[in-house]
């Protein structure tokens, strides 16, 4: 990538900087002033920058600062949260919504917007889930990225956050996350790695807890052997607030900014660690650097953007929501709603919606519209009754029975539900995924007097539904932001087809999930125990059923899905594969649909699950029209992270391309060979097997001299009573080639067996020159 005009200046800028500055104003930088500022230099006019969050809106405070968003801000557009815009699997909203709130940020001077979330959603009792993007890290990075990309377009930093492994609430500020270099690689750090590489984000977060033992403020391998060697990332790390161990560590890890102030106190620290320490001195000036940049990128010559239009954005909100939405279930049609119903509205969450997350990401909203009010516009033939409140956890006899009285009267009845801000919010995980009982005990009671119910749910993260079996149709509207009301009626209504997909899996119970045993930890540690399994990649490789599966999501039209095509049947990993398929809108109104692209191993030396997303593209579709989606496979596509290598490495072998409208919903398949280009050094040593000599060309013919060797003189019968070759051949192979001194006695000795291993190591490197 060439290096602009701008960016040099910038360089040079910094250069002349860092040659003015004295010791102790370069240890001043690595803090915050105050709660939402960096540090300023008057003298050199080095600007401070603010920093605000949050992830779907601007989150600006006056003078009453606090970190969990308990304290007024000033007015702001409220998008939905990343667990509906996640759902939308639009690449084009979420740059949408980047871009919208860096508008906002420029209009209030704000120069950091500290989001997206990246983190994985490793068990649905996360109390931040609606924070975070999805459980695949494929579809968060990609999502993250094209986020990223949005606000940084207008010149407004964005912090991707919080990394890494910050995946519960519970002891978040302490915990130790125990984790596998496999996993860590396959799904933790690879949320975050396609957003770092592709979007280039200003500054990353650090996240509050500890990673295999190192605080994520001051670990060598995450910031310095990630962030910087792995992927070439020269941007600010920044500290959650608070987060700060021991500066000096997290200086010499390449923390560079530390949130909020710290009031001088580590400043002092660092200049006083100073002397006669030139690798602290290197790691100080590296980080001034870095934070001189920022500075520079979100202060000087900045792209010219429009203002901030209240009623423009609370638009964008609007749409973002309607692609947000997933309609879980529809049968015999009940939706859309036809304006000649006569329709009974119930639930308090139709007059007072819950539009968004709680803590740090809260907003102030411009406006906030809701469903009772948005559906009154589509029809007179509506009435409300609010049946249970938000907060009830028991029905009241009395509006229970007049809701019944009403729905009976109705052709349909619509109930609006959810989530309580307090059973999910920072701070706290869920115990359980139930809705309130109140809630339950009225969907239960309304079915039996009206067939034709529909349940619309506002919440962040993932609920059980005891009652899917008993109603007609289901809406996730998730958290929708301010605009949620009217995006709830546009759908219900028809006006938009519902085209959202679920980036998280819904499990028939908590008991399902793969981290159910080890969520949250005991004591001060978790173990992710459950490994590379989390989410669908789960369920699909344990054929456990689910409540609704991942990637599920359902139109008001029907799609056909046809003409798969391969670029070329055999590829080497160094090389790229061309996917394409056709989809039409087989049905009568304009729709969208995502396409999903799923890989599956036929046989792997690891375990690997059943299915691997690893491309979707989003086509919006005129009725009867077709369009083709495409997708480019690389070597990543296929490959696992092996941590003999540390590397991620292809086996050569059959994959399935499978492409689906959800990881269940698979409609055509084809199959390509891969051929690995990795030489894997193969070194001989007392405990390799039979089985893995025979397997090398270089060693299989000694190894079946030695099998007969082995056969004939350790005593042991191989074979069974039918003589069967095939289980003595499967038995033999899994010896290791120094039983032949225990069980041939004399007849094979150490020297000999030294002698051996001498033949095998020559015959494999002799093999690997001439390859």
């Amino acid at each position: 990538m060439s290096i602009t005009p701008r960016e040099i200046d910038i360089q040079q800028q910094v250069e002349l900087w860092m040659q003015e500055l004295t010791v102790s104003e370069k240890c001043s930088l690595l803090s915050g002033s105050g709660f939402w500022h960096s540090q300023n230099v008057d003298r050199l006019n080095i600007p401070k920058l603010m920093l605000t969050d949050g992830p779907h809106g601007l989150r600006k405070q006056g003078e009453k600062e606090d970190h969990l968003g308990q304290n007024e801000s000033v007015p702001a557009t409220c998008f939905p949260s990343e667990a509906g815009l996640a759902a939308s699997w639009s690449r084009e909203l979420a740059y949408a919504q980047g871009r919208a709130i860096g508008v906002e940020c420029r209009a209030e001077n704000v120069n950091v917007i500290l989001g997206p979330g990246l983190n994985i959603k490793r068990s649905p009792l996360c109390g931040r889930n609606f924070e975070y993007l999805s459980e695949d890290p494929y579809l968060s990075s990609h999502i993250g990225a094209a986020y990223i990309q949005g606000a940084q377009s207008v010149g407004v930093g964005t912090s991707a956050k919080h990394f890494a492994c910050n995946n519960q609430e519970t002891k978040r500020l302490t915990i130790n996350a125990k984790i596998d270099q496999r996993t860590l690689n396959e799904i933790y750090l690879a949320s975050f790695e396609t957003a770092v590489k592709e979007a280039n984000p200003y500054t990353i977060m650090c996240a509050y807890n500890q990673v295999n033992g190192e605080y994520g403020a001051e670990s060598q391998f995450l910031l310095n052997e990630v962030l910087r060697k792995q992927w070439n990332w020269d941007g600010v790390v920044v500290t959650d607030w608070g987060a700060t161990n021991s500066r000096i560590k997290g200086l010499l890890a390449s923390m560079d900014l530390e949130m909020p102030s710290c009031g001088g106190v580590n400043d002092k620290k660092v200049e006083a660690a100073l002397e006669g320490n030139a690798e602290l001195m290197l790691a100080l000036d590296e980080s001034v650097r870095r934070i001189l940049m920022l500075i520079l990128r979100t202060t000087y010559n900045l792209p010219e953007v429009e203002g901030f239009d209240a009623q423009r954005h609370h638009e964008i909100a609007r749409e973002i929501a309607h692609e947000s939405m997933v309609l879980l279930k529809n049968e015999q049609q009940v939706l859309p709603l036809k304006v000649s119903d006569s329709i009974a509205v119930l639930g308090e969450f139709a007059q007072t919606p819950r539009y968004q997350g709680g803590g740090s990401s809260h907003t102030n909203p411009t406006k906030v519209t809701s469903t009772w009010d948005s559906m009154q516009q589509y029809s007179q033939s509506l009435e409300f009754m609010q049946g249970f409140g938000i907060y009830d956890e028991k029905c009241d006899a009395a509006k229970l029975e007049q809701a019944k009285a009403l729905a009976a009267s109705k052709d349909k009845v619509v109930i609006c539900g959810g989530l309580p801000e307090r059973y999910e919010t920072e701070g706290i995980d869920r115990t359980h995924l139930s809705l309130p009982k109140a809630q339950l005990e009225f969907i239960a009671e309304i079915t039996k007097v009206n067939p034709n119910v529909v349940v619309v749910l506002n919440n962040g993260a993932p609920v059980e539904m005891p009652f899917a079996n008993e109603v007609k149709a289901i809406l996730e509207a998730y958290l929708p932001g301010q605009a949620g009301g009217d995006a709830i009626a546009d759908v219900l209504f028809g006006v938009v087809s519902p085209s959202g997909k679920l980036a998280e899996t819904f499990p028939l119970k908590l008991e399902h999930t793969s981290s159910y045993e080890y969520f949250p930890g005991e004591g001060y540690e978790v173990t992710y125990r459950e490994g590379i399994y989390v989410g669908y990649r789960f369920f699909e490789t344990k054929k456990l059923p689910v409540l609704f599966p991942f990637g599920h999501g359902l139109s008001y039209s029907h799609f056909k899905y046809h003409n798969l095509r391969l670029s070329q049947r055999h590829i080497r990993d160094d090389q790229t594969l061309q996917v394409s398929v056709d989809v039409t809108n087989s049905g009568d109104i304009d729709a969208k649909e995502v396409v999903q692209l799923y890989i599956s191993d036929h046989q792997s030396e690891v375990l690997r699950p059943e299915i691997e997303l690893k491309g979707f593209e989003k086509l919006s579709l005129r009725a009867g029209e077709t369009q083709t989606a495409h997708f480019v496979l690389d070597k990543r596509s296929f490959a696992f992270f092996d941590e003999k290598l540390a590397d991620w490495r292809v086996q050569s072998g059959q994959f399935d391309i499978r492409i689906g409208a959800s990881c269940q919903d698979i409609r055509l398949t084809e199959t390509v060979s891969v051929e690995s280009t990795t030489k894997i050094p193969f070194i001989v040593h007392p405990n390799t097997t039979f089985g893995e000599l025979r397997a090398h060309p270089a060693t299989k013919a000694y190894a079946d001299e030695l099998i007969e060797y082995f056969i004939e003189h350790s005593g042991i019968d191989f074979n069974l009573g039918d003589n069967d070759e095939n289980f003595a051949e499967t038995v033999i192979s899994f010896f290791p080639i120094k039983n032949m001194v225990l069980f041939c006695k004399s007849k094979f000795t150490e020297s000999e067996l030294e002698q051996a291993l001498d033949t095998l190591t020559m015959q494999v490197a002799d093999f690997e020159e001439v390859v």
